[in-house]
């Protein structure tokens, strides 16, 4: 899905969204400067922001010395984008972030703060992957005959 042109209004706390732009890509993140600090991913495009070693300085720059409201991180988020309910789902295993994503339009929202978050977890996409399979490979390990033939 190409970037959105129109003005979003954030899942989590209903105000409008800013959109930022980035030279760097050319694709606008929407973020909820006025409201929780929210921040909305089009398809694909957190991809390009989720590494440490990726450039992130306009949006930082968006956010800082701002304060922002608390929102209900709990609650059932409707996609800006195309009004579908978004998931719940964990970056990895430990559980630590857990961002909304649009199964639909493959959009992503993040909540204030969970950027700079999964940004810290891994340095690269590969570190992510090997801690992944290092983590299924023992999972798998561990399961029982009965485990196993459930799955089958």
């Amino acid at each position: 899905m190409a970037d959105t042109k129109e003005t979003l209004i954030c899942p989590a706390c209903g105000s409008e969204m800013e959109k930022v732009y980035s030279n760097e890509h050319d694709i606008y993140v929407d973020i909820c400067t006025k409201g929780c600090g929210g921040m909305f991913f089009d398809n694909r495009e957190l991809k390009k922001f989720d590494e440490g070693k990726e450039n992130i300085n306009f949006i930082l720059a968006a956010i800082n010395n701002k304060e922002f409201k608390r929102v209900d991180t709990t609650k059932q988020r409707t996609c800006p984008v195309c009004s579908a309910i978004m998931v719940k789902n964990h970056t990895d295993f430990s559980g630590e972030i857990e961002i909304d994503e649009c199964y639909s339009c493959g959009g992503v929202f993040l909540d204030n703060g969970e950027l700079i978050k999964l940004r810290s977890q891994y340095e690269t996409e590969e570190e992510r992957a090997k801690k992944f399979n290092e983590i299924f490979q023992r999972k798998c390990s561990e399961m029982t005959d009965s485990e196993i033939s459930d799955i089958n």
